[in-house]
C-alpha cells in the first residue's frame, strides 16, 4: 500500500513539475499596455464599452503615419528551447473587409530586463477576423533558436485615427517562465520547494 501512495505521489509531483501557467487579463484596472512600437504609435486607454465581459476593455487607437502600430500586451521571460506559448484576446471592430482590423502576433525579445528588445519576428495569427463585432484570436508559438522571452501585440491594421477594442486576454505559458500582463507581474516562475512552501 504504501509504494502505491508513493508511486501516486511522485506522479503528482511529476505533473506540478511539468504543468504550465495561465493568467487572464481583463483590463478591469487603470493599466492598459506594457509597450509599443514605434513610440507614439498607439493611444491606449481603457473603455467600458464595448466590453466583451466584466466593465472594461482596452481601447487602441492608431496615432502613426504609416505601418502597422504594435500594442505590447503581454512579456514572457525566461522560455527555453521546445517551450509553447499561448495567447488569446477578444477583439472587436465593426468593419467587415475593411480596416481597422488587428491581430495577435509576437517577437522574440532576449532581453529580460527591457520590454524594447527586439531579436526578431515570431509570427501570429493571419486572421484579421470577421468585422462584426467581438472574435476571438488565438496562436501558439514554439520557442526556437535559443530565444528567450517573447512579446505578444496587439498589432493593428488601420489608418491614423482608427479604433480597434480588446479584451479577456489569456497567456499559457512553461511554469519555468514569468509573465507579465498590463498593471502587474501576474505569475513568476516558482520551483517545487515554493509550492510547498506555500502550503
Amino acid at each position: 500500500m504504501k509504494s502505491i501512495f508513493v508511486l501516486i505521489l511522485l506522479f503528482a509531483v511529476s505533473q506540478i513539475a511539468i504543468a504550465d501557467i495561465t493568467v487572464n487579463c481583463g483590463w478591469e484596472g487603470t493599466a492598459t499596455i506594457l509597450g509599443m512600437y514605434p513610440d507614439t504609435c498607439i493611444i491606449a486607454s481603457i473603455a467600458t464599452d464595448p466590453v466583451h465581459s466584466g466593465t472594461q476593455s482596452l481601447y487602441v487607437e492608431d496615432n502613426a503615419p504609416s505601418g502597422t502600430p504594435q500594442a505590447f500586451v503581454a512579456w514572457i521571460v525566461g522560455l527555453q528551447n521546445g517551450d509553447e506559448v499561448t495567447g488569446s484576446f477578444w477583439r472587436y471592430d465593426m468593419t467587415p473587409d475593411a480596416a481597422p482590423k488587428c491581430r495577435i502576433w509576437g517577437h522574440w525579445n532576449d532581453d529580460p530586463n527591457d520590454i524594447t528588445g527586439h531579436n526578431g519576428s515570431a509570427g501570429g495569427n493571419s486572421d484579421y477576423g470577421p468585422g462584426t463585432g467581438w472574435d476571438e484570436t488565438s496562436y501558439t508559438w514554439t520557442v526556437v533558436d535559443g530565444h528567450t522571452g517573447l512579446v505578444i501585440e496587439c498589432r493593428t491594421y488601420s489608418s491614423a485615427g482608427d479604433i480597434v477594442w480588446i479584451d479577456d486576454m489569456t497567456i499559457i505559458a512553461p511554469d519555468h517562465a514569468t509573465i507579465y500582463i498590463p498593471g502587474t507581474v501576474a505569475i513568476e516562475n516558482s520551483t517545487w520547494a515554493d509550492i510547498k512552501a506555500s502550503f
